[in-house]
């Protein structure tokens, strides 16, 4: 079988807890659901760390976040660390992206032969976190609730215009190689911002979650004392008691969530309508996932940065040739689809903590092992990590007391069993397992290190001329439609698409 072309379809903060086997029932996502049902599906599939930057990062490497060394959103990305992206470009695809990566440092590619659009956020060090100054707030660019109070409609917003390019930069790419000039399989990631917070959406993806039976969180808000110290860390980092929250501000907050989760179906669905259009799609391999999830007020938590299962987990789904649609309960981690990718496309694998999944895809048994992940950013005083092993997970900082839920037993995580006797032993194996992958002292100071080398470079980078990192999307209008340098029939002829794998024109 011909190697597969590649589709990898990422979305921002939207949590696996709303995809147990496909999208939930109320939720308004045709394209999803149709998806789902020719997809592999990983109804319990983890990021590698719960914020953009650590999580996309992983994603594209399958290294673990204290490999990558992108502890926060605004730690380098190194340029030397090979991607999927690398993997497949040297072995024989062409690569592209379209939206948002978070990459943070002077290369902006990291593997991508054509970048279609800019990022949606900074590329340099503004964000870097502070452990020398635990519990202080930086006011100017940290999370607060102003995104649930806020919540409601607008025609066009920062995200949605960000977005809406996004979407069709992908389809004018995916016509393009519909044309068949370069007959080099392909690997397109397109990466949407939505539906991560603010939760504004337009009125007519607004409306259809009117009567929506999931406006209500399912667990009500934990009281602050009762909360775990990260989850009360977290409500002190989003301003919990400056920024107070009715029950309408949460209904309408997961109602704009909900109605932008539509929003980003609909142009996957234009997306997917394109690449069925082309004559390619029996060729390609779909990827479908988010960098992290959302709590969406569960617990009384918003947002990110927790290890709790609506801001961990992530939907995953695989369809294409040669992938047996069915629902896999094994726990799998964001870390498995770069060598993955590699393996289906026969090219040489990366060195890294991910595991390939593709026997799974063709319906083998999988033992995927405990699935680690790690978190050093915003509303931590110092790293966390924490490992899923089978119906347990394990959670671990060098400033808090443990916490291991039965996620079985137990799927709200509202019993912490670390203290409880009858599972003393569950305890002692994961904190081995936890010690042996990880040593949290030198992490702390491998962390603390690389934020005062950023603060000061940042600090330095403000003075005097300014030159910035983000990535500038380049065109040459001298090349492009027809121009006197070419000849006119061969540019219409060759324009015409979609083609065959032999070049033929189709239809």
């Amino acid at each position: 079988m011909p190697r597969p072309n590649f589709l990898i379809l990422m979305v921002d903060q939207l949590t696996g807890t709303l995809f147990p086997d496909g999208p939930a029932e109320f939720l308004r996502v045709p394209n999803l659901r149709a998806l789902a049902e020719r997809s592999a599906r990983f109804a319990n599939a983890y990021c590698a760390s719960p914020l953009c930057a650590p999580a996309r990062a992983s994603f594209m490497t399958g290294l673990q976040p204290s490999r990558t060394r992108v502890y926060d959103n605004a730690a380098d990305f190194a340029a030397d660390i090979p991607t999927y992206a690398h993997a497949l470009r040297a072995g024989g695809y062409q690569t592209a992206l379209s939206g948002k990566m978070h990459f943070i440092g002077p290369d902006q590619l990291h593997g991508f032969e054509q970048r279609l659009t800019t990022d949606i956020y900074p590329a340099d060090y503004g964000w870097t976190p502070d452990y020398e100054k635990p519990g202080e707030r930086i006011d100017w660019w940290y999370h607060n609730l102003g995104s649930v109070t806020g919540a409601g409609v607008a025609d066009i917003t920062n995200q949605l215009e960000y977005d809406d390019a996004v979407s069709f930069h992908a389809r004018a790419r995916l016509r393009d190689l519909s044309r068949r000039k370069d007959r080099r399989p392909w690997c397109l990631t397109v990466s949407f911002t939505h539906p991560h917070d603010p939760y504004v959406a337009r009125r007519e993806f607004w409306d259809l979650y009117e009567d929506c039976p999931a406006l209500d969180p399912e667990v009500p808000a934990i009281p602050y004392a009762g909360q775990d110290p990260h989850s009360r860390r977290l409500l002190d980092a989003c301003e919990h008691d400056a920024t107070p929250v009715t029950r309408e501000n949460i209904r309408d907050a997961r109602r704009g969530y909900f109605a932008n989760t539509s929003y980003v179906d609909a142009e996957i669905g234009k997306i997917l309508a394109v690449l069925e259009a082309s004559g390619m799609a029996g060729e390609t391999v779909i990827v479908f996932t988010s960098d992290h999830g959302d709590m969406l007020g569960e617990r009384g938590l918003w947002f990110k940065m927790g290890f709790h299962e609506g801001s961990a987990r992530v939907p995953l789904f695989f369809a294409g040739p040669g992938i047996l649609p069915r629902r896999i309960e094994t726990p799998v981690s964001a870390l498995d689809v770069a060598p993955t990718l590699t393996a289906l496309a026969d090219a040489a694998p990366l060195d890294c903590d991910g595991v390939d999944l593709s026997p799974a895809l063709r319906g083998e048994s999988l033992d995927r092992g405990p699935v680690p992940l790690e978190y050093a950013a915003e509303g931590s005083v110092a790293p966390l990590v924490c490992l899923r092993d089978g119906r347990f997970k394990l959670i671990l900082c060098e400033a808090d007391p443990p916490l291991l839920y039965d996620l079985e037993a137990d799927p709200a995580e509202l019993r912490d069993l670390a203290g409880d006797p009858d599972h003393a032993e569950t305890l002692a194996r994961l904190t081995a397992l936890a010690r042996d992958r990880w040593n949290l002292s030198r992490l702390d100071a491998e962390v603390r290190a690389s934020q005062a080398r950023r603060r000061l470079v940042y600090a330095a980078s403000r003075e005097g001329v300014h030159f910035p990192w983000e990535f500038q999307p380049r065109t040459d209008a001298s090349q492009a439609f027809m121009r006197n340098h070419m000849d006119l029939n061969v540019v219409e002829e060759s324009q015409r698409g979609p083609r065959d794998a032999d070049g033929a024109l189709l239809g």
